[in-house]
């Protein structure tokens, strides 16, 4: 036998893949505050979703690829009359729910949506509950699909909290990809090892770049890439219900695994050395931390990292609103994740580039006193170039303390201040927010307002007896709990 021969014995399935494959199936949710928080999350996700229908570019990418098809048990698309395979119909609920970065956050190493799952789990929910009904069988049950939003955002959450994919020049989404291939796997009825072959093609499937994020590439593909991921997933799961064989050592084998290939800091044509090689470190077991801390957005649809610093703008509106053209600088004093992501100078060349530029979310409201999801688009742009020459006056310096506590467990803050400085030598004060209405800080404050965003993002697609039946539908959680999935969407549809 060969000296150089590779050693063909199969490994156990890597533990990362392990872990998750057991914590999915098995473990049981006991946190009431998990419970009713992905209860407000499903609200608000499916309200960002019906919000984004306005917009004719997110909605051009909606319905069957070959027009005309008809899916026995179709799951539908929230706020229209498609009824697609679940492939389709995950991608549609995923861009949907994203399309307007308006859905819930959460800020670590990494960074990421974990609401951007539900786009995978409410399309196979709804299919299996038609088909299952169909059978004379019992459906799958809305507390079925809290269960999985509140998993699916344990797993995404837990993985970015100390692993920077973004590092490596990889996109966040990855992790919306494994996570609901985790928990559609479950919906669809998968054993552990159907389980962790399902997760297994996750991680060795092609991995998206960060390149359409950031200048001067950042563009609309942001918006769908969550829908593309969480379609994925579905696709990989129903691929392992079928019997399809797993790669056990998709993270760790030698070379062509996830952690060399793609984790690991390579000096080009060079072989990577041992002290590069990466892991991922996974401080806490998976369990109900990640609902319970998720992060809103209820005041602006604008990326996370600049949710406070609009927050201060507004309370300055009114003193700089009849100053505009007296500004002589805005000091802008944030965290170094901002300034890493969304702290842009020169010109914006769409939409999905000025809603990821922290100096454009700062403009904006501190001139007209707030930030919409109009207010990303290029016809308001155009109309009102004030904002650039307000932009070319702002200074984004760090402050190492913001740094800090935007890490720290006991904080989690996401801190900006914002100071404007007039040609007469005369200042604003300097206004600090360290934490954004929709933080776990700010519960008692954010709910009612995050109500008030459903409400009012139901009013754009349903006449108002549909809005408040859905409103009390969606308040009893008992009765939600126990709504047949086919049910509660169909409440959505058109």
């Amino acid at each position: 036998m060969s000296a150089n021969a590779d050693q063909n014995q199969r490994p156990d399935y890597d533990r990362v893949i392990q872990d998750i494959a057991d914590y999915t199936l098995n473990y049981e949710i006991t946190s009431e505050e998990a419970w009713e928080t992905a209860r407000y999350c499903l609200m608000d996700t499916l309200g960002c979703g019906l919000l984004a229908l306005r917009f004719p570019e997110c909605t051009k990418h909606l319905g069957p690829l070959v027009e005309g098809t008809v899916v026995p048990h179709g799951a539908r698309v929230p706020g229209t009359q498609f009824r697609l395979d679940p492939v389709k119909a995950a991608w549609d609920i995923g861009c949907i729910v994203r399309w307007l970065d308006y859905n819930d956050t959460w800020l670590a190493a990494e960074w990421g949506h974990p609401s951007d799952n539900l786009g995978g789990i409410l399309a196979v929910a709804d299919y299996l509950s038609q088909k299952r009904v169909a059978q004379g069988k019992p459906p799958l049950v809305m507390k079925d699909v809290l269960g999985a939003m509140i998993k699916a955002h344990e797993i995404q959450g837990v993985l970015a909290l100390e692993n920077s994919f973004n590092r490596v020049g990889l996109d966040h989404v990855l992790l919306v990809k494994v996570a609901s291939t985790a928990v559609c796997a479950k919906l669809m009825g998968a054993n552990r090892d159907q389980m962790m072959s399902a997760l297994s093609h996750a991680w060795v499937d092609g991995q998206a770049l960060r390149t359409y994020r950031h200048a001067p590439n950042a563009g609309s593909r942001k918006s769908w890439a969550a829908g593309d991921a969480t379609s994925r997933a579905v696709r990989l799961a129903d691929m392992a219900m079928r019997g399809e064989m797993g790669i056990p050592g998709a993270l760790t084998a030698p070379q062509w695994g996830f952690y060399d290939v793609l984790f690991s800091k390579t000096n080009k044509d060079q072989a990577i050395k041992p002290e590069e090689k990466r892991q991922f470190s996974l401080p806490q077991p998976y369990g109900s931390y990640v609902m319970e801390n998720i992060l809103f957005k209820i005041s602006f649809p604008a990326e996370f990292h600049a949710q406070t610093a609009a927050e201060a703008a507004v309370i300055l509106h009114p003193q700089v609103s009849g100053r505009i053209d007296d500004i002589d600088r805005i000091v802008i004093t944030t965290h170094e994740s901002a300034i890493r992501i969304i702290s842009k100078q020169g010109n914006l060349a769409n939409a999905a580039d000025r809603d990821h530029c922290l100096q454009y979310m700062a403009a904006v409201p501190l001139i007209f006193g707030n930030l919409t999801a109009e207010h990303y688009e290029d016809s308001f742009h155009r109309a009102n170039p004030v904002i650039d020459r307000v932009r070319e006056k702002m200074e984004v310096v760090e402050d190492k303390q913001y740094t800090r506590e935007y890490l720290e467990e006991g904080k989690r803050s996401i801190a900006n201040a914002i100071q404007v400085f007039f040609t007469d030598g005369s200042s604003t004060e300097k206004v600090a927010v360290e934490y954004p209405i929709g933080h776990r800080r700010r519960r008692e404050d954010g709910i009612p307002k995050l109500e008030e965003k459903f409400l009012s993002n139901l009013q754009t697609r349903f006449p108002q007896f549909r809005c408040e039946r859905i409103i009390e539908m969606c308040q009893n959680p008992e009765k939600l709990g126990e709504m047949n999935v086919a049910d509660f969407i169909g409440e959505f549809v058109l």
